[in-house]
């Protein structure tokens, strides 16, 4: 079996979601979908899971191959909080349950990436200020966030991760940028992790897309 390379999108379908800015956010998977199943070193290497979260924690997308997966079309509750926390603690037990970890009789996955899309701040601060470091402590090779819109709270997602980027707004255009950039993320990794020589660092995101210092 070859090396997998695990990667998580969770994506917030909190209440502020509804409406153009989930639509939007359905095209940008489909357009990384068609991006990623253009490169062999990912069609070889990444399997896909995507999670929501509200108030409720949904795994719509279990990890899948990339050439077999049929995406769901996401969905957002006409209002919801904004359980990022719980969402990590899933994003943590999934880890732990998919990941296969090397041995002297089989060569584990390679570290697996997470990409996490707000528009808010969590509701649930002390689970998500508790998981923060039990996301740490599983060596994901990248994680990204994203604050999109004007609500999002980028302070947070830096507890998170040292890649987050914020969207000024929410339509197509944007959303379409912001997962094209984590298509080249994501296909850098798996050239990465099929040629050792190959830098793992992310590719600089396009100018509509603000990176978060």
């Amino acid at each position: 079996m070859s090396r997998r390379l695990l990667t998580y999108i969770c994506i917030d379908t909190s209440g502020s979601m509804r409406g153009e800015p989930i639509e939007a956010v359905n095209a940008g998977l489909r357009a990384l979908m068609s991006s990623l199943r253009q490169n062999p070193y990912a069609l070889e290497s990444v399997h896909l899971s995507i999670i929501t979260f509200d108030s409720q924690i949904k795994t719509v997308l279990p990890i899948t191959p990339l050439e077999q997966i049929v995406l769901p079309e996401i969905i957002c509750p006409e209002s919801g909080a904004t359980f990022l926390g719980a969402a990590l603690e899933h994003i943590v037990e999934a880890v732990q349950r998919d990941r296969i970890v090397g041995s002297a009789q089989q060569k584990g996955d390679w570290r697996p990436i997470l990409i996490v899309l707000t528009d808010g701040k969590p509701t649930d601060l002390l689970v998500f200020s508790e998981t923060v470091a039990k996301i740490k402590q599983l060596g994901f090779g990248n994680i990204v966030a994203c604050a999109a819109g004007p609500k999002a709270d980028a302070s947070y997602l830096k507890q998170l991760s040292n890649h987050v980027v914020s969207l000024d707004t929410m339509d197509a255009v944007s959303f379409a940028q912001f997962f094209q950039w984590v298509s080249s993320a994501v296909s850098k990794s798996s050239v990465s992790v099929g040629s050792p020589s190959q830098s793992t660092e992310l590719p600089p995101p396009p100018i509509s897309i603000n990176v978060v210092l």
